[in-house]
């Protein structure tokens, strides 16, 4: 692919269909193969990229990830160079201090360890041989030592072999049984073993040195997950300007660590000596991604105010570490901050946050909390600042996501480095898309998409596929999923409708916050009137073939929607129902599921303080109005909400006598992540569609 030298409304044809003598929509087999772009670095004088490209193996069932590497500052442009050798599976870039080494993670030699490569090209050198797995890592400022995010039992302290000895003693034993005396039992698909994330450091190899065997725990009196479990990673810890310091954001691991949110920031010595000290104390609610200002004067971060609620605002804060005081630098910014990139000047803070169906980047003023829009549109989801050199990684609803290169405002025109999907797909053409609004619940405004199916024609009608979000705190928007993508249903001669009801994020706290106890009466009003909505200002939407379509909350609305609405005549709205790892019995998912703080802020207690509240919108009182056909789909990994969830709706639609199916998937969680998985996923659903509302 020959790079892009382009202008801001040429680079963002991504976001409009392909040429019309394209000859077919997009497949899921397309949609599984296709390669992914990711995790744009960028050398320190902002003139070198590196990025991440994710290729399928598909016939194997697995993918590998290479690192490319591209020199933004050449007169004429070339195309990116493969960095990192055929045959190794890599990930986590990062260019030294003074940007002629990469460094990354890859499990070539069996576990995962730190490696480093020139820039120039070469062969990858190990920088660690540890008994266990490298699951993260940080530089200090001035490139000398190396934060390593390791998974350790807690009284091994810095003793890493003691960690391996008692895995591999673990192992051998002729008996299964394991003995819990605290929650974590479970935690998404994973069992509690005893172990923790925690953060070591140490000095790095440098030249012909070998490989660390050993590294010092920092902080050994914090005892909690660093990076946080699961999805934490390596921005919940810093470095101090000065690499005399540690800023660690974590959660105590004791028993109320499943109901509980308070996540605090401690700053640590980056010699594993002295005690840690707690600058968040005074706050319960979640502080997290701590980022030192130049001078190393000022700790920002983000931080919730509710204890409990993990859909809260993120603020920016700031604090002053003479005094400890903290301040939100844009009091009036009414949107969840995703992350802090200080810019080269420090006066600026780059942030992604949701805005309306999209996920643009901002910066806002340390100063006065004036947010500026960067990149705005489509759906950015991850970018890197160097000087004055600036690269986003964007998606919308026609692509994956296309790496650019800009000037640090945005305002340069943008070169694009990687192919959108239309790009690698040229004989694919994408359904047409646009937001549209109408009055929902309380007459507040409720923004949705409607998508044309791919060989739309003017006049004709087309069955619909009502793809309803979960979370329930999230979004269907202007981004690109290769779980729920609704140009897979375009692809099938589809069109797609999605509303983002009460409960949506990206429309202001207050419309964040009005889903909490009301799962089924305020989302559903604005379901109802979306689908009436829609209907009326889209001729060729035909409202008498269509198929609702949800997973996790998702799931739980289709679970809703079977006894829950209906015309004054009694008929369904939907010819068929699909169910993905929805909740079907509200008091048993408040005692099975793992993140109990999840189900008592929802339901404003626990099941046994408040039964009546979990009773209140529970499908599972209203099975004896079920009528529609149903697929249930569920994966016996999924701890979120457990697999019995699924079985139960299966079992009762079965009882009851109504055409349904189940789709059992033993090895996946609450996601379904293999690429030949993802296939018979959307076979099978997709199968579910033709039979009940056509082609």
């Amino acid at each position: 692919m020959t790079p892009m030298r382009t202008s801001l409304w040429l680079a963002l044809c991504l976001l409009m269909p392909v040429a019309a003598e394209a000859a077919r929509g997009l497949q899921v087999r397309d949609l599984a193969t296709l390669d992914r772009y990711s995790s744009p670095t960028l050398s320190p004088n902002g003139r070198v990229v590196v990025f991440a490209k994710r290729s399928v193996d598909f016939a194997a069932n697995k993918s590998s990830t290479a690192l490319w590497i591209e020199d933004l500052a050449a007169r004429d442009a070339a195309p990116p160079k493969r960095l990192t050798p055929e045959g190794w599976n890599v990930n986590s870039p990062a260019f030294s201090s003074d940007g002629k080494t990469v460094y990354f993670l890859s499990a070539k030699s069996g576990s995962q360890q730190l490696y480093a490569i020139p820039a120039a090209g070469g062969t990858p050198k190990p920088l660690t041989d540890l008994p266990v797995d490298v699951g993260g890592f940080k530089l200090s400022p001035d490139g000398k030592r190396i934060a390593l995010a390791l998974e350790t039992f807690d009284d091994c302290k810095s003793d890493l072999a003691c960690t391996k000895k008692r895995l591999d003693d673990n192992g051998a034993r002729k008996t299964t049984g394991v003995v819990f005396e605290r929650m974590f039992i479970r935690h998404w698909d994973t069992w509690n073993d005893g172990r923790l994330n925690r953060v070591f450091a140490a000095t790095l190899p440098q030249g012909k040195e070998k490989p660390l065997k050993a590294a010092t725990l920092i902080g050994a009196d914090v005892i909690g997950d660093v990076p946080s479990k699961p999805f934490g990673d390596t921005s919940e810890f810093a470095w101090s300007p000065d690499g005399a310091s540690f800023v660690l954001s974590a959660r105590k691991a004791d028993r109320s660590e499943p109901w509980n949110t308070n996540f605090d920031l401690y700053l640590v010595s980056a010699d594993g000596s002295g005690s840690a000290r707690n600058l968040t104390e005074a706050n319960k609610a979640w502080d997290t991604g701590p980022v030192f200002s130049a001078d190393g004067k000022t700790l920002y971060y983000r931080a919730m105010t509710r204890p409990g609620f993990e859909a809260d605002r993120f603020a920016l804060m700031a604090m002053d570490l003479a005094t400890g005081k903290a301040r939100d630098l844009a009091p009036k910014w009414d949107a969840s901050a995703d992350g802090i990139t200080l810019s080269a000047d420090g006066k600026s803070i780059y942030t992604t946050a949701q805005e309306l169906g999209r996920h643009p980047l901002f910066a806002v003023s340390v100063d006065s909390g004036e947010v500026a829009s960067i990149f705005k549109d489509g759906s950015v989801s991850s970018f890197e600042l160097a000087g004055d050199t600036l690269v986003v990684s964007a998606n919308s609803m026609n692509s994956g996501d296309v790496i650019y290169a800009t000037s640090a405002d945005g305002k340069a025109p943008l070169r694009a480095i990687t192919p959108s999907a239309g790009e690698m797909l040229p004989d694919v053409r994408f359904g047409a898309y646009e937001q549209f609004r109408f009055p929902g619940w309380n007459n507040e405004t409720v923004h949705g998409y409607v998508l044309k199916p791919w060989n739309y024609e003017e006049g004709k009608k087309y069955p619909v596929a009502f793809l309803i979000h979960g979370g329930p705190q999230g979004s269907f928007g202007d981004g690109w999923s290769y779980r729920w993508n609704p140009q897979t249903y375009a692809g099938q001669g589809y069109a797609v409708v999605m509303i983002d009801f009460h409960g949506s994020t990206g429309y202001g706290q207050k419309f964040t916050d009005a889903i909490s106890q009301h799962w089924g009466d305020r989302p559903l009003e604005d379901l109802q009137k979306g689908w009436s909505a829609a209907q009326k200002k889209y001729a060729f939407l035909d409202g008498d073939r269509a198929c609702a379509l949800g997973a996790s909350y998702g799931g739980f609305m289709v679970n809703w929607i079977a006894g829950n609405w209906f015309d004054k005549k009694g008929n369904a709205p939907f010819k068929c129902l699909v169910s993905h790892d929805g909740v079907f019995d509200q008091r048993m998912m408040g005692y099975a599921t793992e993140e109990l703080w999840f189900t008592e802020w929802e339901q404003g207690g626990t099941p046994y303080a408040v039964p009546k509240n979990y009773e209140q919108f529970n499908p599972v009182n209203h099975v004896s109005k079920w009528k529609t056909p149903m697929l249930v789909i569920h994966g016996q990994q999924d701890f979120r909400i457990p697999v019995e969830q699924g079985i139960g709706v299966f079992t009762a639609l079965q009882r009851r006598g109504i055409d349904s199916q189940f789709l059992y998937f033993p090895d996946e969680n609450h996601w379904v992540l293999k690429p030949q998985n993802s296939v018979q996923w959307h076979d099978t659903v997709n199968g579910w569609l033709k039979k009940h509302i056509g082609e």
